[in-house]
């Protein structure tokens, strides 16, 4: 069984990236010759995503136009947070709304996405239907092109913890239900919050990757990367 549904997380201001951002959203900035967006979309795509829902808010007409001349097989529904920011767990409580009860993908495009993560999401959708529990796709930050993570998380057996020393990294991939949404009485919340929930009861669980993780945070980590030889 193939999940078919996800959420794109398009929404933020991209702050770090300045100047960049001032004038284009994040997910449309360009590796080569295509944009983070575009390399999400392809990607849940090529998963067997059929239904995928981007939410909007930091100049959000340029998603929005990008979304409707983009030629995909994929329904895409934009999510409006044009007058409220709902941060990401808010967001992705919005934007899911339309899938009900069935799972689905959270990715975030700040990852530079390629085909060779699609089977961890294979692997990731295994966890997930075996345990009916929230999976996080996680990477040794060794593995980070970018040296400055300090981590986020700790994975042993598949269980997801957090401490004062981290050694995995979020790749900005995940796999849940609403089930983990829908009791939070808030409009605007984190992940954070219900990730924690879940470390608390140790039902958070976690894949760990093995690629090589490429992470859009700054203007001077989009120039190195920009500069590596073999992207596309």
């Amino acid at each position: 069984m193939n999940v078919k549904h996800a959420m794109i997380l398009a929404a933020g201001l991209g702050t770090r990236m300045k100047p960049l951002t001032l004038k284009i959203p994040k997910p449309l900035i360009k590796i080569r010759s295509k944009s983070l967006l575009e390399r999400s979309i392809n990607l849940l795509e090529n998963y067997g995503v059929e239904q995928i829902t981007i939410n909007v808010h930091h100049l959000a007409a340029q998603v929005e136009k990008f979304v409707s001349n983009f030629k995909t097989k994929v329904k895409i529904i934009v999510s409006n947070e044009k007058d409220l920011l709902l941060d990401t767990g808010g967001g992705v409580k919005e934007g899911t709304r339309i899938f009900g009860k069935n799972p689905f993908f959270v990715l975030n495009p700040d990852t530079l996405w390629s085909n060779d993560y699609l089977s961890e999401m294979k692997s990731l959708e295994k966890i997930y239907f075996e345990s009916k529990k929230p999976c996080l796709l996680l990477v040794n930050k060794r593995l980070s092109f970018d040296p400055s993570f300090k981590g986020d998380f700790n994975l042993k057996n598949n269980i997801v913890s957090k401490n004062t020393e981290n050694n995995f990294i979020f790749t900005g991939l995940q796999l849940l239900d609403r089930n983990y949404l829908d009791p939070i009485d808030k409009k605007v919340f984190s992940m954070n919050e219900v990730w924690n929930n879940l470390i608390n009861n140790n039902k958070l669980l976690g894949l760990e990757s093995s690629q090589k993780f490429y992470h859009l945070n700054t203007e001077e980590m989009y120039n190195k990367i920009s500069n590596l030889d073999f992207i596309d």
